[in-house]
């Protein structure tokens, strides 16, 4: 409830700010499930507000000022699918005014603002779920059990390229004059590799290239972080952006441990075309499980296993997923405490890869107990 108001229903009042990708898979997850109720939509633009109201084929009342949406609509939560470098604002701004949060990843455009938020949370007592969608995918979960399986210490190597044109890419440039593609992007792939190793990151090494003049000064459009852990597990990715980049090899998703090795081995969303398609960042379609055991004879013991999932929701279902379960925190007051560390380590590892490339140094790094719950 806000501070203001009462909810004469049962549902959660939500105000959706953003309506882009993310923004507009929010917005239809929130019309899907009866435990919400749209109140209103702000954007940047009318033009986009009207957009996604006529693709949820409703009239709810449209903003381009977020203060002057929240004073108007009185919500009981908020959804934060904007720009990184606005959402320690709207975060806090909303919890002040007694909402609950859902905020799109990264938390926030850096560590000192996504502690912010977290601190902002737990002084309110309100909700914040932060956009963790391969939490919600039952295959990156197969995934991260198997690897937990494989022995330590672990290999973990992730990439995820884009081949960006047309407006994928203005959005790209957009993005990019406020984080890079290695914290944008990262913060999904260093929580994974947080969750298997349930290891304390300590040491990261992060290098980059700016292959366009098309960004802001001081900006890059290619990235790559190594990170270390407390057990001896290794991991690295990588993230690139921009229609210089090559759709080769765009989709490395490798786990490698004493005991053999596990890859996500998605066909069609490592095709051609595919690498900017973000319906296709979160397809799974199968998992290879190699046996690194031999036999006497020297040879392997085991055939490699394909594990293959009925339980494959696409990206909007996936969105669905994450607001039951942003829904869930609220009602049965669940706590996440957890899952807000977690959401500030993984910001400082991408954070430490990018100060490393500025600087050329190796970052030790400080982070939370509570690593990859």
């Amino acid at each position: 409830m806000t501070a203001s108001g009462t909810n004469t229903t049962n549902r959660v009042r939500i105000l959706c700010v953003g309506a882009g990708n993310m923004g507009r898979s929010h917005a239809l997850a929130y019309q899907a499930i009866d435990g919400f109720e749209i109140v209103g939509i702000c954007t940047r633009s009318k033009e986009s507000g009207a957009k996604l109201n006529q693709e949820l084929g409703s009239d709810y009342p449209t903003y381009q000022d977020f203060d002057e949406a929240l004073e108007a609509t009185q919500p009981d939560a908020v959804c934060v699918s904007t720009w990184p470098d606005t959402h320690a604002r709207f975060v806090t701004t909303a919890l002040k005014a007694g909402c609950h949060v859902f905020v799109e990843k990264p938390l926030a455009d850096s560590v000192e603002a996504a502690e912010e938020i977290v601190a902002s949370a737990l002084a309110t007592n309100r909700k914040v779920v932060v956009g963790y969608i391969l939490r919600h995918h039952p295959s990156w979960n197969r995934f991260i059990e198997i690897a937990q399986t494989l022995g330590k210490p672990l290999v973990m190597r992730m990439n995820l390229n884009q081949s960006s044109s047309g407006a994928t890419w203005e959005t790209h440039k957009r993005l990019m004059s406020t984080v890079s593609p290695i914290v944008d992007c990262g913060v999904h792939y260093v929580d994974v590799m947080c969750q298997m190793t349930g290891s304390r990151p300590v040491r990261v090494s992060g290098i980059g290239a700016r292959l366009t003049d098309e960004l802001p000064e001081g900006m890059v459009n290619y990235g790559q972080l190594q990170v270390t852990f407390e057990d001896g597990s290794v991991g690295w990715y990588e993230a690139g952006w921009g229609p210089m980049m090559s759709e080769t090899a765009f989709f490395v998703k490798d786990v490698v441990g004493p005991n053999g090795a596990a890859s996500i081995v998605a066909e069609e969303a490592s095709s051609k075309g595919q690498s900017d398609n973000v319906d296709a960042h979160t397809k799974t379609e199968s998992i290879r499980l190699h046996h690194g055991k031999l036999d006497a004879e020297g040879t392997f013991a085991r055939d490699d296993e394909w594990i293959h999932l009925e339980d494959e929701p696409d990206h909007d279902g996936l969105c669905h997923r994450e607001q039951q379960f942003f829904l869930d925190a609220i009602q049965e007051d669940n706590d996440l405490t957890a899952h807000l560390q977690d959401a500030v380590n993984s910001m400082k590892i991408v954070a430490a890869a990018d100060e490393s490339f500025r600087t050329g140094k190796t970052v030790e790094l400080q982070t939370n107990e509570t690593v990859g719950t």
